[in-house]
């Protein structure tokens, strides 16, 4: 039996998190004032229900309209810094080692910030979080499905241009509907062209075509959520009896699956978590991995993820170490790095913890 003591305890890695996503109440209400920015409550917990309701109500609508909140207080320098400074507070406490956190710095141009000192904002407060905390930290610059490709390509030139200096990624996020990658494809070319890393959203509100393109024309090193793999299976019950092309070839290539529990859930892109595929990608041997998606909008965090996995598909201690094992496999930084934080933290800090708590299988 994993309890939450242990699982508050176990190292963890945060690979899908987006700054926008995970803003601390009090810090919204302070920028806000401080930015003329108008909220729908002033009251703390009225504040955060406003902001939890399209996930609890299942929708989609709902869920992705407080973005627009908080990219709205998110417009300064100084506002930048410490949002990203707070989030690496957030999730050192509850003992994430490693995190890449991805935000669209076209979302923060508003109020007359380059791209440059968008990008830079973040950066810095990422760094005084780590030294704060000694958590490392990656940043993904995301672009948007719904703008214009060229948008697309200046950011994949910004996240080269930043590569030595904490930038690990590039991502394309957005609605998957109407707005396949391909249209974004000279950004992934710039970027593969430069040997610089892809994430891509897929699979999560579009089907496997949607992945299909992530992967194979897009040349995505990991697919952020990839529910819909599913699809490209025949199942009886959680076993696969057979697979498609596309399956096949991201089970065997060992292409990651940035998987979001509750995000998942609380956006319609699975029914709920008794029908979610995760379990199905883990036993049959998957490269997936959990995380939080978006802390605040879900109500939840790597720690809550890690419960509702446990409870629902029956995980061990020995399971959520494979599963953290297989995120910081897939991290965006060199592999001396990788070995190093898997070693030296996640496989000591779990070893300490089955001898501390007499787990012996």
């Amino acid at each position: 039996m994993v309890t939450k003591e242990i699982i508050k305890q176990v190292p963890k890695v945060e690979l899908h998190e987006h700054l926008d996503g995970g803003l601390r109440i009090n810090t919204i209400l302070e920028l806000a004032k401080k930015q003329n920015v108008t909220l729908p409550s002033e009251d703390p917990q009225e504040l955060y229900q406003w902001f939890v309701r399209g996930g609890k109500q299942k929708s989609l609508t709902l869920y992705l309209q407080p973005f627009g909140l908080t990219t709205a207080v998110m417009q300064t320098r100084e506002a930048l810094e410490r949002v990203a400074f707070e989030s690496v507070e957030d999730l050192a406490s509850e003992n994430v080692c490693y995190a890449e956190i991805r935000f669209a710095p076209i979302l923060h141009t508003n109020n007359g910030l380059s791209l440059e000192e968008v990008v830079q904002a973040v950066l810095d407060g990422l760094r005084q979080g780590t030294r704060k905390t000694g958590m490392p930290t990656g940043l993904i610059l995301c672009a948007m499905r719904n703008q214009s490709p060229s948008v697309s390509k200046t950011i994949a030139e910004l996240a080269v241009a930043f590569a030595d200096r904490g930038v690990v990624g590039f991502d394309l996020a957005g609605d998957e509907i109407g707005y396949p990658p391909k249209k974004h494809i000279d950004a992934f070319q710039y970027i593969r062209s430069k040997n610089f890393n892809i994430t891509i959203h897929a699979g999560e509100a579009f089907g496997v075509e949607s992945i299909w393109q992530a992967v194979q024309v897009c040349g995505a090193h990991r697919i952020g959520h990839g529910v819909r793999l599913v699809e490209d299976m025949t199942l009886d019950g959680s076993k696969i009896e057979d697979m498609g092309l596309l399956a096949n070839f991201i089970l065997d290539r060992r292409i990651p699956m940035e998987m979001c529990l509750t995000s998942n859930v609380g956006t319609g892109a699975v029914k709920d978590y008794a029908s979610h595929p995760f379990p199905i990608f883990f036993r049959n041997k998957f490269r997936v991995f959990l995380s939080s998606d978006n802390r605040l909008m879900s109500d939840t965090n790597l720690t809550k993820e890690m419960e509702i996995a446990t409870e629902y598909y029956n995980l061990t201690i020995w399971d959520l170490e494979k599963i953290t094992i297989n995120a910081m496999k897939s991290a965006f930084i060199h592999h001396d790095q990788k070995l190093s934080i898997i070693y030296d933290v996640i496989k000591k800090q779990y070893s300490d913890i089955r001898s501390k708590y007499g787990i012996l299988n």
